[in-house]
């Protein structure tokens, strides 16, 4: 499977693995209302694709992304309250996407990630940099505000450090960016695809109904308290996944000391 667009290409290889990449260089893959359209439509399509286990979100080019393109942001600033919160839900829309997606999302990170671009990479479950990374929530240097990535920013990152970079708008490099969260691992510039194979490596061994679900318990726990409510819960997740056909092939091939269905053909 192989799509092309003016923004963006796809690819499915033999395993499974979708490699989405934005491919507008020449403007550091800085994105726009019809950027974040052609991707919302492609990721909702990769996620609804059985034969897709996993997500690989990449850039070409020198730079990740700069973020919105400003003028797309001139532009939208000349509209109306209704027109302008309409297009900004479109961003919403596409980073729930990404963080929701039943499939393991992995953000492929180099060069320049300011703005917007930082929100892509905190709404995939896994982001490896290279070590010339550069970010920068450098929304306040245009008088503006990171307002729709906040969510995901400031989960990727705690509160407490989104406090220092929303609002000092400052460049931090890939170690920063590693020990405040945003990034899982930081790799050489020749070294990073081997290090994201090494990742999907460990992914395929997986149940991929099971990461599904992981997905889901992690969005639903994190931030809760551990009450009844929340025990009860987890419980019933639990109980209602062993219970499964993904899960009962697992245990049994372990038990059996054979490799599950979906090892099979790997």
């Amino acid at each position: 499977m192989m799509t092309n667009s003016e923004n963006l290409k796809c690819q499915v290889d033999d395993r499974g693995i979708a490699y989405l990449t934005m491919a507008k260089p020449e403007i550091h893959n800085a994105f726009d209302d019809r950027l974040i359209a052609d991707m919302a439509s492609i990721f909702d399509a990769l996620s609804k694709d059985a034969d897709v286990r996993i997500i690989i979100l990449g850039a070409e080019g020198k730079s990740f992304s700069a973020g919105a393109d400003l003028n797309w942001m001139r532009r939208m600033a000349t509209y109306s309250d209704a027109e302008n919160i309409a297009d900004a839900e479109k961003l919403a829309q596409l980073l729930k996407l990404i963080s929701s997606s039943p499939k393991p999302v992995i953000a492929r990170v180099q060069g320049a990630t300011f703005g917007g671009g930082v929100g892509l990479v905190a709404a995939c479950d896994i982001a490896i940099g290279t070590d010339s990374s550069l970010f920068s929530l450098s929304e306040v240097r245009l008088g503006l505000i990171p307002s729709v990535i906040s969510p995901y920013v400031i989960r990727a990152i705690s509160g407490r450090q989104a406090s220092r970079y929303m609002l000092t708008g400052e460049r931090f490099g890939a170690e920063e960016a590693f020990r405040v969260g945003l990034l899982h691992q930081v790799a050489s510039d020749d070294a990073i695809d081997n290090a994201i194979e090494a990742i999907v490596g460990e992914l395929l061994k997986n149940g991929p109904e099971a990461m599904s679900e992981c997905k889901g318990l992690i969005s639903y726990v994190a931030g809760k308290p551990v009450n009844g409510d929340l025990m009860t819960e987890t419980a019933r997740r639990i109980a209602r996944v062993r219970a499964s056909d993904e899960g009962r092939e697992g245990l049994n091939a372990f038990l059996e000391k054979r490799q599950p269905a979906w090892l099979e053909d790997k």
